[in-house]
């Protein structure tokens, strides 16, 4: 056999070329028919007396195979989060200007007005509740009693004197001496939204939020 012009071709015995796989070459990203003309041409040229085992040929070329098809899989699987992460960002952005209900503790207060609410993780005998300004102030106090865990409690903010801002609730719960933890939930205006660290994240009084911590649009 001699080589043509072209070099990815042999002249085999008859005149007839032949197109040649080069050395190295991945038999993953062999078509279906380019496999069957390999693996024809092999068993066409070999010589019957010693005949070749094919099997580890083919298990090598399935091998090859799946892992084309596991890496197309991770390759669509990243595209898709990149997409769904695209998604959620335009999402957010049309929660600008509103207001969400978030699980934390900074709560909005307009004309004297704002509420949160809270849950228990478990019954508690006294729970006080604070509101603090930005400076540290205690604004509103109120104490429950005997409160169950797991159901959601408001908690309404009514003070003419306060001014339009952020407040800080705090919560402190216990059944009779032992501490209960208790989980909040306050009102925001969005201000911005950015993508950090592949989340999507609400931000308000220099406070960002996740956007699934947001529950609840408007109120």
């Amino acid at each position: 056999m001699e080589l043509s012009k072209t070099t990815d071709t042999i002249k085999g015995i008859t005149g007839q070329e032949i197109k040649v796989v080069k050395a190295g070459y991945d038999n993953s990203k062999m078509s279906n028919d380019d496999f069957l003309k390999v693996l024809l041409a092999d068993l066409k040229w070999q010589d019957p007396m010693q005949a070749k085992d094919i099997s580890e040929f083919i298990n090598n070329t399935v091998k090859l195979r799946q892992m084309e098809v596991l890496d197309n899989f991770q390759k669509t699987v990243e595209l898709l989060k990149e997409v769904n992460q695209t998604n959620a960002l335009l999402y957010a952005s049309g929660l600008i200007g509103k207001t969400v209900l978030y699980e934390g503790d900074k709560t909005y207060v307009q004309n004297g007005k704002g509420k949160v609410s809270f849950k228990l993780d478990g019954n508690a005998t006294k729970v006080d509740v604070t509101v603090m300004d930005s400076k540290g102030n205690v604004v509103e106090t109120k104490t429950f009693t005997n409160l169950q865990g797991g159901k959601k409690y408001p908690f309404e903010i009514d003070n003419p004197k306060l001014a339009d801002g952020y407040y800080t609730v705090y919560i402190k719960a216990y059944n009779k001496d032992k501490e209960v933890k208790a989980t909040i939930y306050s009102y925001a205006k969005v201000e911005s939204v950015e993508k950090e660290d592949d989340k999507v994240y609400v931000s308000f009084a220099n406070t960002k939020v996740e956007l699934n911590k947001v529950s609840e649009i408007g109120g």
